[in-house]
């Protein structure tokens, strides 16, 4: 069964190491070794997030001699985030109820205060 690009995206997203090395990526490129270095797992398991990472469009990696950088390629992130942003009303009208109750209880509370 096919999946979409934003299912891929937000599958791949969905780990936290794959995070942690889209997160050093933002700093510029890397080598798979300077990514696995703060990681617990040996060089292979790391080259494993990095293919689903790849297949997500998140990175790329190129060839220099013997080095293969890898990169972060930000433009699925900007799906993930325009998906997201058709909740972002949702989310704040939500808050708006919440601040307005939260404000009804607190001036409730100042009148029964008030009467003691």
């Amino acid at each position: 069964m096919p999946t979409d690009a934003l299912s891929t995206t937000l599958a791949a997203l969905a780990d936290p190491t794959r995070r942690a090395i889209l997160a050093r990526l933002a700093s510029g490129e890397s080598s798979v070794t300077e990514l696995a270095e703060p990681f617990e797992m040996t060089l292979p398991a790391v080259t494993k997030h990095l293919k689903v990472l790849e297949r997500a469009g998140l990175i790329t990696r190129s060839r220099q001699a013997q080095w293969r950088p890898c990169q972060l390629a930000p433009e699925p992130l900007r799906e993930v985030a325009d998906w997201v942003a058709q909740y972002r009303l949702h989310w704040e009208q939500r808050l708006d109820r919440l601040e307005a109750y939260l404000h009804e209880l607190q001036t409730k509370e100042k009148k029964n205060a008030k009467r003691k």
